[in-house]
């Protein structure tokens, strides 16, 4: 990654976008709100980035990662310079292996640095420093200085509250100003520690390392405690201040009280902790009170140290390392040093950064929200899955361009439960569709092999109709070949009909349409079936809007006649006819239900092939609804049926619905 050559203008944390999964822990975890989702990717903004770590800490995936600046310190060390490293005071806590801190300063050294102090000496400043500042008894109250992160987020998220910013370096600049002045100029120094944001801090000091890259250093160069001898920090050695990494470790090298009862300090931790202090400072709900205040909780938790240690323990391990280290300290000795370098300048000013984005108008927040269905306060889960503390935040970070909606679990829940419903519905369609289609090409191929049929039967059948209508005219009527002639002539006349039927199916003839009023086109098909007392017929018209289409009069009335005739024959206990009008814009449609037996599922598939029959024999020649089927596609219409001829799911009978186009 491509790196400014100031240490301040740095880019931090950046995302590895083939590990990114969208499950929205990092907005969450974001104090800056530095996080925007792109097209389902969590990028990190690095202009509004305060190099707190905590994404690279809670990334599951390992998808936020922070600069790596290995390199640059080996460039360092080539340089022909004075190699300095000041190491961070929560060391203990990282490498708790090392039972011996000063093998641990030996390992550095085998590095190839020629000098190896520790931060705590700059805490020690740092705290006096501090000490003084509080105990000047003025009005004024300040906020601690000591933790990047949090400079960062007053500078760029609360610019008013900067005037009220410690004035005083952090203990690694403090002692990188105590090794210049010991050394000069002319050295490199590296501060080693557990913080990312120190790599952004200041260019006072060249370089700067964390302690997990510190360990891939030792693997990466073969270095272990067995490849070193003991040796002690360079001084000036460090005394309370190497308690400085844990909560209150500034306070406690200070000799400061934070009792809330004698004390005026109030220490917050932790992103949700350190950012509602700051808000009640700014508000004015906070007087008389100083802030010490840390990005995490405690440096021994920074996002520079191995993943899935304990706090406590961590605490535990520096507590140890302090007690050891006060008790073999030489007072005077490091009084001299105290003394030595208490002019060196440790104040340093601050500066407004302001990147506060604008707060939206209320009314994109109000149409965001509805548009994620929360019309009202009732319909805010709050749920904080999209990383936001409530709804209202969440839309709010909509209109600023750093979410999505589709971060909303619960409304992207409901649109993938509408899509999965829609899909079922278009599948159904999908479904009837290509059962329809199925059908037609059946019906397709045999109406082919019925037109082929009836073409050859046609002219053949008309001679034999012809010949024996001559010899029953010229046979004597009380001859017994006459009765055989004119039932040759019946059955004749049957064979055409049914030849007829056939090239109606095949869809053959003409459709001659005619204006007609459907409702008296029903009412005559009625009229052309006889009834039974036991059934009661009804027409509904309720629905018809326009009684007037285009059809071939004489064709459809074979086609509704037919399907009543049906109908009717299938109560031979008696049940309810009814013959429905509906149109729409282009089409009208036609209804025919009854409540009768019913067709069983497995003979609806062939319902409309030619001389199939679910009468008994001799009852039917299974042509009525092959010549309707026939008919409707002539008019460019479609037939559809629904039945059910199980009386255990339900009333039994049958409907068919046919659509004709009302212009033709």
């Amino acid at each position: 990654m491509e790196e400014s050559s100031s240490n301040k203008n740095r880019y931090l944390v950046y995302t590895l976008k083939n590990r990114c999964r969208v499950c929205f822990t990092c907005v969450r975890e974001c104090p800056a709100k530095a996080i925007k989702i792109i097209n389902g990717q969590a990028e990190v903004l690095n202009e509004r980035c305060i190099g707190c770590g905590n994404c690279t800490k809670v990334c599951s995936q390992g998808a936020k990662v922070y600069i790596n600046t290995t390199e640059k310190m080996f460039e360092l060390l080539k340089s022909g310079k004075k190699n300095i490293a000041i190491v961070a005071p929560s060391f203990p806590a990282e490498f708790k292996e090392v039972a011996n801190y000063k093998i641990f300063v030996s390992m550095i050294r085998a590095i190839g640095f020629d000098i190896v102090s520790e931060v705590s000496f700059g805490a020690d400043l740092v705290a006096k420093k501090y000490r003084k500042l509080i105990d000047q008894g003025t009005e004024k109250c300040y906020i601690s200085s000591d933790c990047p992160a949090i400079v960062n987020y007053i500078q760029h998220y609360h610019p008013a509250l900067v005037k009220d910013l410690a004035p005083l370096v952090s203990p690694m600049v403090a002692m990188s100003r105590v090794m210049r002045k010991k050394y000069g100029e002319n050295i490199n120094i590296v501060f080693i520690g557990p913080c990312v944001a120190k790599k952004a801090e200041s260019d006072e000091v060249d370089e700067m390392i964390t302690f997990t890259e510190l360990r891939e250093i030792f693997t990466k160069l073969n270095i272990t405690q067995k490849s070193v001898q003991a040796t002690e920090f360079d001084p000036p050695l460090g005394g309370k201040g190497a308690i400085f990494p844990v909560s209150r470790g500034l306070l406690q090298t200070a000799g400061i009280t934070d009792d809330i009862l004698v004390g005026d300090i109030i220490v917050a931790e932790g992103r949700n902790d350190f950012q509602e202090a700051i808000k009640e400072f700014e508000d004015g709900l906070i007087k008389n009170q100083h802030l010490e205040l840390l990005g995490c909780e405690g440096c021994i938790m920074g996002p520079g140290m191995s993943s899935g240690g304990r706090q406590y323990a961590r605490r535990t391990l520096v507590n140890n390392y302090v007690h050891k280290k006060l008790y073999s300290l030489n007072e005077k000795e490091w009084q001299k040093y105290i003394d030595e370098y208490s002019e060196v300048n440790l104040s340093v000013s601050f500066e407004a950064k302001r990147r506060v984005l604008e707060f939206p108008d209320w009314n994109d927040i109000r149409l965001i929200l509805e548009s994620m269905g929360k019309k009202e306060s009732k319909d805010h889960l709050n749920c904080g899955a999209c990383g936001y503390d409530s709804c209202e935040e969440h839309a709010i970070a909509i209109a600023q361009g750093l979410a999505e909606t589709e971060m909303c679990l619960p409304y992207t829940i409901e649109k993938l439960h509408n899509s999965i419903s829609e899909l079922a519905v278009t599948n159904d369609k999908l479904s009837s569709t290509q059962q329809a289609l199925k059908q037609s090409e059946k019906m397709a191929s045999m109406g082919q092999l019925s037109a082929g049929i009836a073409h050859e039967l046609n002219n053949p059948l008309g001679v034999v109709i012809m010949y024996a209508n001559i010899l029953l005219e010229e046979t004597p009527k009380d001859s017994d070949l006459y009765k055989d002639l004119k039932l040759i002539v019946e059955q004749s006349n049957r064979c055409k009909k049914i030849v007829g039927g056939l090239l109606n199916f095949a869809r053959k003839n003409q459709v001659n349409s005619t204006e007609v009023d459907i409702i008296k086109l029903s009412e005559q098909c009625l009229e052309a079936v006889i009834i039974p007392p036991n059934v009661k017929a009804t027409i509904n018209s309720e629905k018809l809007k326009n009684k007037i289409a285009w059809l071939d009069q004489e064709q459809m009335i074979q086609v509704i006649a037919n399907l009543i005739k049906n109908s009717v024959e299938a109560m031979h206990n008696g049940g309810e006819l009814n013959v429905i009008l509906e149109d729409t814009g282009n089409e009208v449609i036609f209804t025919i239900s009854d409540t009768g037996l019913g067709i069983k599922d497995e003979d609806k598939e062939k319902i409309f092939e030619p001389f199939f029959t679910t009468k008994g024999i001799g009852k039917g020649t299974g042509l009525g609804l092959a010549t309707a089927y026939g008919i409707v596609k002539m008019h460019k219409g479609k037939i559809d049926l629904e039945s059910n001829a199980d009386a255990l799911k339900g009333p039994t009978g049958t409907s068919f619905r046919i659509e004709i186009p009302r212009m033709r």
